[in-house]
């Protein structure tokens, strides 16, 4: 069977349609994330998304090639701690169709078979519903509350700490 969606890394020549993808979605995102949608901050994530302890994925529905999300895996250390930090988002006309479970699966069986990471975790403002039953269903683990633990939108937000432990 075809996988649903296919995950790839972002190239500078992905500018046009992300950007206007991620324009498309500021009302979808806010408060949650703030996707890169001027060309200075696509350059810059694709730039972050080359360094070493970051590994950037275009989420592309597998029969178009569209760009339906994002995911990022980002700050991972090995060594004894082997773990990384995710964060991702769907864009309009995307969300709630199955295409962000299918791309973070497949980036969970990434960082655990590929990377070898042990544990991966990703921190979601409680308000976040859809966020946390994504990870819920990709068997994620709410661990606990992080209070002002990141500063999104000019503000420090609460989050909750879910996260997944390799088989």
């Amino acid at each position: 069977m075809k996988p649903r969606v296919v995950l790839r890394r972002p190239e500078l020549e992905d500018q046009g349609e992300f950007i206007a993808r991620a324009r498309a979605s500021k009302d979808l995102h806010r408060p949650w994330v703030a996707a890169p949608s001027t060309p200075a901050q696509f350059k810059a994530y694709v730039r972050r998304m080359r360094e070493p302890a970051n590994h950037g994925f275009l989420v592309c529905e597998s029969g178009q090639g569209t760009i339906v999300g994002a995911i990022n895996l980002t700050n991972v250390v090995l060594g004894l701690f082997r773990s990384g930090y995710l964060g991702y988002y769907a864009f309009s006309g995307y969300e709630r169709q199955g295409f962000m479970r299918a791309g973070l699966r497949q980036m969970v069986r990434y960082a655990f078979k590929s990377l070898k990471l042990h544990r991966l975790e990703a921190n979601i403002q409680q308000g976040n519903l859809a966020s946390i039953a994504l990870v819920r269903s990709c068997g994620f683990s709410k661990e606990g509350y992080s209070p002002r633990y990141l500063k999104i939108g000019g503000r420090w937000r609460d989050h909750e700490r879910w996260a997944i432990i390799a088989p």
